[in-house]
């Protein structure tokens, strides 16, 4: 099988990529927020014994940085939305 692309059509083509990515990327590049456990547990108005448990059953997954634990903020926002 051979495929012959002409210039001006690889031209058009590369644009109309470029294009679609530069609408993608707005909700790509947001950038994640990280809580740590007492900024959640105030966040959510529960105790920080609540989050151990809630992540022991999968509800609210924690997030370990370096020897740190955190929590995503979108995970928290989902929780408070219901």
């Amino acid at each position: 099988m051979q495929l012959v692309i002409n210039a001006l059509d690889l031209r058009e083509a590369f644009l109309q990529w470029n294009e679609e990515l530069k609408q993608a990327k707005p909700a790509e590049t947001k950038e994640e927020s990280y809580l740590s456990a007492q900024e959640t547990a105030d966040k959510l108005g529960v105790d920080v014994s609540t989050l151990w448990r809630w992540n022991k059953s999968g509800y609210l997954k924690k997030i370990k940085v370096g020897n740190k634990t955190r929590y995503r903020e979108s995970d928290i926002i989902k929780l408070m939305e219901g």
